[in-house]
């Protein structure tokens, strides 16, 4: 049995996290540690709240003193670090945040969990990261390995690649044991709906069009969420310290191969469960139409990274990571998990709204 201290956990990640860590091992107790801004959804993790096993602090990384007190009020023996802001549009609208969130928060996450720790003569700190603090890949380039450098194109992905830094210097220069997992795009349960899967789907289900940037070409590498978990706790199990970990799931897409794959499934499940046209009466089902081809394309972004792509194979070797979803079955879950749970996406709909106004001026 282990204390788990999970930051960020009311997150799209954290929290699926959370849910597939304690499906996996229950005999765990988890301290979910969330700051709740504008992506964290206290009702996504209040069915686990339990205050026996999984208990709740509303905290923010940067807060040296709730962090310390966390840690030592439940005997913490791994902390692991979702906690940071992570929309690449909202990273250019306002990079301030970024920086404080991603890396001195970071930081300070690094200095308490070190001092903490020490005292206790064991621990382990596992980081979460992403694909993108390699920068973009040309059609013809290999995919990323752990080897590759860091250059990072938005201010988002240059936050993650200098907290990345900052771990790597604890292990090396403090001794602090602590390990790194950069993954590809995640979809799944429980995404906040701005994300490219997530948007498109509302959108769909309410009978709008799913706006597509620019040639709709940029490719990226998809993984189920509860893959990425998997691999996480592999990480944390055999992973050495100082080492990064590559997560991939080896499903490569170019955005409109992702909208067809999702308006397909769409049409799946509609025919399957035609209970669903009733409860989404605005959709494309409801008026007898396939979902697919209901996009339409607008300005491309500033800095829009055309390629990631993964070679898991390190993480493969190393941790014995496989991933168990395809992209058709993962996606499947997806759409299904979405259809069942709309009161869960119609709360957190306003802050889209807001935001997309937002960018819509800026654009």
């Amino acid at each position: 049995m282990a204390n788990y201290l999970v930051t960020g956990a009311c997150g799209f990640i954290g929290s699926n996290y959370v849910y597939y860590h304690l499906k996996t091992k229950p005999q765990d107790k988890i301290v979910i540690f969330d700051a709740l801004t504008y992506a964290g959804c206290y009702e996504t993790v209040a069915p686990l709240i339990d205050n026996n096993q999984v208990f709740f602090v509303k905290g923010d990384i940067g807060d040296l003193k709730c962090v310390t007190d966390t840690l030592e009020r439940y005997e913490i023996d791994c902390i692991v670090n979702f906690a940071a802001e992570s929309h690449v549009d909202r990273s250019i609208l306002g990079p301030d945040l970024f920086i404080k969130t991603n890396i001195e928060g970071t930081y300070n996450l690094l200095k308490c969990a070190l001092s903490y720790f020490e005292k206790r003569g064991q621990g382990h700190f596992h980081h979460i990261s992403t694909d993108e603090v390699f920068g973009s890949l040309e059609e013809s380039d290999p995919p990323f390995t752990e080897q590759n450098p860091f250059r990072p194109n938005s201010p988002y992905s240059a936050s993650k690649a200098s907290s990345d830094c900052l771990v790597r210097a604890f292990v090396h220069t403090y001794g602090l044991k602590a390990t790194v997992t950069n993954c590809s795009n995640n979809y799944g349960p429980r995404q906040f709906p701005e994300k490219l899967i997530g948007l498109a789907l509302t959108n769909l289900l309410e009978g709008k069009l799913v706006p597509i940037y620019g040639d709709g070409k940029q490719k990226r590498d998809w993984l189920f969420v509860d893959d990425h978990c998997l691999a996480i706790d592999l990480a944390i199990e055999k992973g050495q310290s100082g080492e990064t970990y590559n997560i991939g799931g080896r499903e490569c897409r170019t955005n409109l191969e992702v909208i067809e794959n999702l308006s397909l499934t769409l049409d799946k499940i509609f025919k399957e469960h035609p209970n669903f046209i009733k409860q989404y009466p605005l959709s494309f089902a409801a008026k007898d139409e396939s979902f697919v081809g209901k996009t339409t394309f607008v300005a491309d972004r500033p800095g829009h990274d055309r390629r990631y792509e993964i070679d898991p194979s390190f993480s493969e070797k190393a941790l014995g990571f496989k991933p168990q979803e395809t992209f058709a079955s993962g996606l499947y879950k997806t759409v299904l998990w979405y259809l069942e749970n709309e009161a869960w996406w119609r709360a957190l709909q306003q802050r889209r709204i807001d935001f997309s106004s937002t960018w819509a001026k800026m654009s």
